[in-house]
């Protein structure tokens, strides 16, 4: 089980063989996927701030399917408390998002090199 981070559901969603190295895809095809409450509110935004063209809700049914995607909802509060405490990152996504990896237990898929450097449950191929 694994958590993707935003940016690794859109580019799944606009051109996976392109913008995905292929250990991700192939990490991506072999384990259950979960989203994380906190990716899709950080898509809603994006969406709103004009950085998505196609809506959050769209992104997410069409991955849902294609992905199979799991839905993951720890404690907001456990969550909120975790993130608290990562003070290494100023993006509040970031923060709820690395928080709930650990929160959960689980590996966070992302090519963000802060969250790496940062968080021994963030992978992705070097």
């Amino acid at each position: 089980m694994i958590l993707i981070d935003t940016h690794v559901l859109v580019w799944s969603y606009v051109d996976p063989y392109r913008l995905l190295p292929a250990a991700v895809r192939e990490r991506l095809d072999g384990e259950q996927l979960v989203l994380s409450p906190f990716v899709s509110l950080e898509l809603h935004y994006l969406y709103e701030v004009g950085r998505l063209t196609v809506s959050a809700a769209n992104v997410e049914a069409e991955l849902s399917r294609k992905l199979e995607l799991d839905r993951a909802d720890p404690s907001s509060a456990h969550v909120c408390a975790v993130a608290a405490d990562l003070d290494w990152t100023r993006d509040p996504f970031d923060r709820l998002l690395s928080a709930h990896a650990v929160v959960a237990g689980i590996p966070l898929v992302t090519k963000d090199r802060v969250i790496r450097r940062n968080l021994p449950l963030a992978w992705w191929p070097d």
